[in-house]
């Protein structure tokens, strides 16, 4: 199933937790693996503490993290640093679900982040219940 977001800004850090949590109860899955594929080359997926004022730290640490220079990107070289972080970040993410919800640490929320929004994103979301022999 497709988990479709629409994002505001031209770089953000997104809750999806909810919305995750929505779709595994819908499938009445009590315990399992939520698998997470976002569909794009510049946004990201993974988990973080959401305190006040810590996105937008989580965005400075990144943009910190790539040097500005002359890209060779034939497309559009000002966003290489976007396809960069996307990367390192990750596209993948997976998440145990236990008792019908996502199993996260007290602190944990699943994100999605954004480099060159504001977009349409998608997110491929697959859903699976643990083998029994």
């Amino acid at each position: 199933m497709r988990l479709k977001i629409r994002t505001t800004k031209s770089k953000e850090v997104l809750d999806i937790t909810e919305r995750l949590n929505e779709l595994v109860r819908g499938e009445n899955l009590r315990q399992g693996l939520c698998h997470l594929f976002i569909l794009h080359t510049t946004a990201a997926l993974t988990t973080a503490d959401l305190d006040p004022g810590t996105d937008l730290d989580m965005l400075d640490a990144f943009t910190a993290m790539v040097p500005q220079r002359r890209y060779r990107h034939p497309h559009d070289p000002t966003h290489v640093s976007d396809h960069i972080l996307s990367s390192l970040i990750g596209a993948l993410l997976t998440v145990p679900v236990e008792a019908g919800g996502l199993l996260l640490g007290t602190w944990q929320r699943v994100v999605l982040i954004e480099f060159a929004g504001p977009r349409a994103r998608e997110i491929e979301v697959r859903l699976s219940s643990p083998c029994v022999d």
